[in-house]
């Protein structure tokens, strides 16, 4: 995004100059919104998926879309977990940085060759960084390159297939217009817009297979009340 309409969200609220949420905009669906506070939630504030995903990190950690990095912070302060937090947003890595987070970096994940790691961290509907399904190898082969044997890959994600159903339960999707989790997004904040970006909602089963694929072992632990969960990937010895 050559806009980035993250951070200065996120410094305007980091600032007290918050006034409006982000605006997420997709082609054939309503407008939603993703309120700024909410980037900035306490542990007991997040939802169980994150604070699952948070309780069973270790060793070193890469908080991958970090954001505020209000997960990041959680992991140091709290769990005195050695972490690096990771956005391709300035704006959200400067405000991690006065919230007191000790290695926070803007960075794509894609071109992130710098160590390995126990615990890699995707949150958030962290699936959406794949983009869309034909990256997803591309994803396992250089994810696996930053994880240290042993170590784990914590992921949520959204199976979205509701969006798609009619009130029969009959499930319509044009077949030829590729998987159906794939989105298409801007974000738009007071007078800034974003390009247009992929975000990947992928459903378990397709993760799951994906990964077995790419030398994988996939775990089920959490399981949200609308169709998000969490999933745990290792590498297969």
């Amino acid at each position: 995004m050559n806009t980035d309409v993250f951070g200065k969200a996120i410094k305007d609220f980091y600032n007290k100059e918050y006034t409006e949420d982000i605006v997420v905009k997709a082609d054939d669906f309503d407008d939603d919104h993703i309120p700024i506070p909410y980037l900035f939630r306490s542990y007991p504030e997040m939802p169980k998926i994150e604070q699952k995903a948070l309780d069973i990190s270790y060793g070193k950690v890469l908080d991958v879309g970090c954001g505020a990095g209000s997960h990041s912070l959680f992991l140091q302060d709290k769990k005195k977990l050695d972490v690096t937090a990771i956005d391709i947003s300035e704006g959200a890595i400067e405000i991690c940085k006065k919230r007191g987070i000790q290695n926070a970096l803007t960075q794509d994940i894609f071109q992130y060759n710098h160590t390995s790691f126990d615990t890699i961290l995707f949150l958030m509907n962290g699936s959406g960084i794949i983009g869309t399904l034909s990256n997803i190898d591309m994803f396992f082969t250089h994810i696996k390159r930053l994880l240290i044997p042993g170590g784990q890959i914590l992921m949520d994600s959204s199976d979205i297939s509701y969006l798609f159903q009619d009130d029969d339960g009959g499930f319509w999707v044009d077949a030829s217009a590729g998987y159906y989790g794939e989105m298409r997004y801007s974000l738009q904040y007071k007078n800034q817009e974003s390009e247009k970006f992929d975000w990947l909602y992928i459903d378990y089963n397709t993760l799951q297979n994906a990964a077995n694929t790419n030398g994988f072992l996939t775990e089920l632990l959490f399981e949200g009340e609308n169709n998000d969960y969490l999933a745990r990937l290792t590498l297969a010895i």
